[in-house]
């Protein structure tokens, strides 16, 4: 286990969230194997998968977070195989259910809009806050893109950030408009007021109000309690990705550039924007046509 965890984080480039919930998956996983008396790999057969897999949902885990632990297993147990750790792929013929096609959840423009108009206030955690939704919605971030911004990475005179996204991979991500101002008067006044003297220096934009970095969590607080003030209810930050893609969409981008900014790696993932904007445009039709 530790040196496939090794090989995610070196040889995969996975993020040390990744590896995180691969650690937590396999350790449970070797737990359930242990309390069957199997201790050595080839030992593992296709039945103690299912059973494992019986066992997640009895304890109540939701299909997708079964699916999801099933596919850590299954990628475990091939890298056991390649290594030479195992003579046989317990779960070579194991099936994964493809899930359902589920929409992502997008605010509308004219809600986006009213979000950011009622988030006022001139102190610092209040232009912080603001920088954070206009970023997010301006550029397409991920919320671990966002709180890993540096101050290198904003190169704001030319209009664009430096984002580093999934498996360490960098990309540029352009910046304008109500973002790029946004951003640029927290930088000025906003976050030198955030940065405490007593605190461990850091390069990280985005401050807590003790002068740290400021986390994920914290970021799904703040997009949180935005959401409440235009009455959408638990507002994620990755809704306002969703949003930003899709009200691109609409206004004309082309997909690969939408593809690039967001840092897909396949186009097929960005794809899903297209069945979005499809809703879109058949709503506008039904409202619109005088006999639709």
């Amino acid at each position: 286990m530790e040196e496939y965890l090794s090989h995610l984080r070196v040889e995969r480039g996975s993020s040390p969230l990744t590896v995180s919930a691969y650690t937590t998956d396999l350790c449970d996983y070797a737990s359930f194997l242990d309390g069957r008396g199997v201790g050595d790999a080839d030992d593992v057969d296709r039945a103690c998968v299912v059973a494992y897999e019986a066992d997640l949902v009895d304890r109540g885990y939701a299909t997708s977070s079964v699916d999801r632990r099933v596919s850590v297993i299954k990628g475990f147990h091939r890298f056991l195989v390649r290594e030479g750790y195992a003579r046989r792929n317990p779960t070579d013929t194991l099936q994964l259910p493809k899930p359902p096609e589920r929409l992502p959840d997008v605010l509308s423009a004219s809600q986006v809009g009213a979000m950011l108009a009622a988030c006022t206030g001139d102190g610092p955690p209040e232009m912080r806050n603001r920088a954070i939704l206009e970023v997010l919605y301006g550029c397409g971030l991920r919320v671990s893109e966002c709180t890993g911004l540096d101050l290198g990475d904003c190169i704001l005179e030319e209009g664009y950030l430096r984002v580093v996204g999934k498996g360490g991979k960098e990309r540029i991500s352009p910046i304008s408009g109500a973002a790029l101002e946004a951003l640029g008067a927290y930088l000025e006044r906003g976050r030198p007021a955030l940065a405490k003297p007593y605190a461990k220096p850091t390069a990280a934009v985005f401050l807590n109000v003790r002068g740290g970095r400021l986390t994920r969590q914290s970021v799904h607080a703040i997009v949180a309690d935005a959401g409440r003030l235009v009455g959408v209810d638990n507002l994620h930050p990755h809704t306002l990705r969703h949003s930003f893609a899709t009200h691109m969409l609409e206004g004309g981008a082309d997909l690969r550039v939408i593809q690039e900014i967001l840092g897909h790696s396949d186009i097929s993932t960005t794809q899903v924007y297209t069945h979005v904007s499809r809703t879109h445009i058949r709503e506008e039709y039904l409202s619109a046509h005088p006999r639709a």
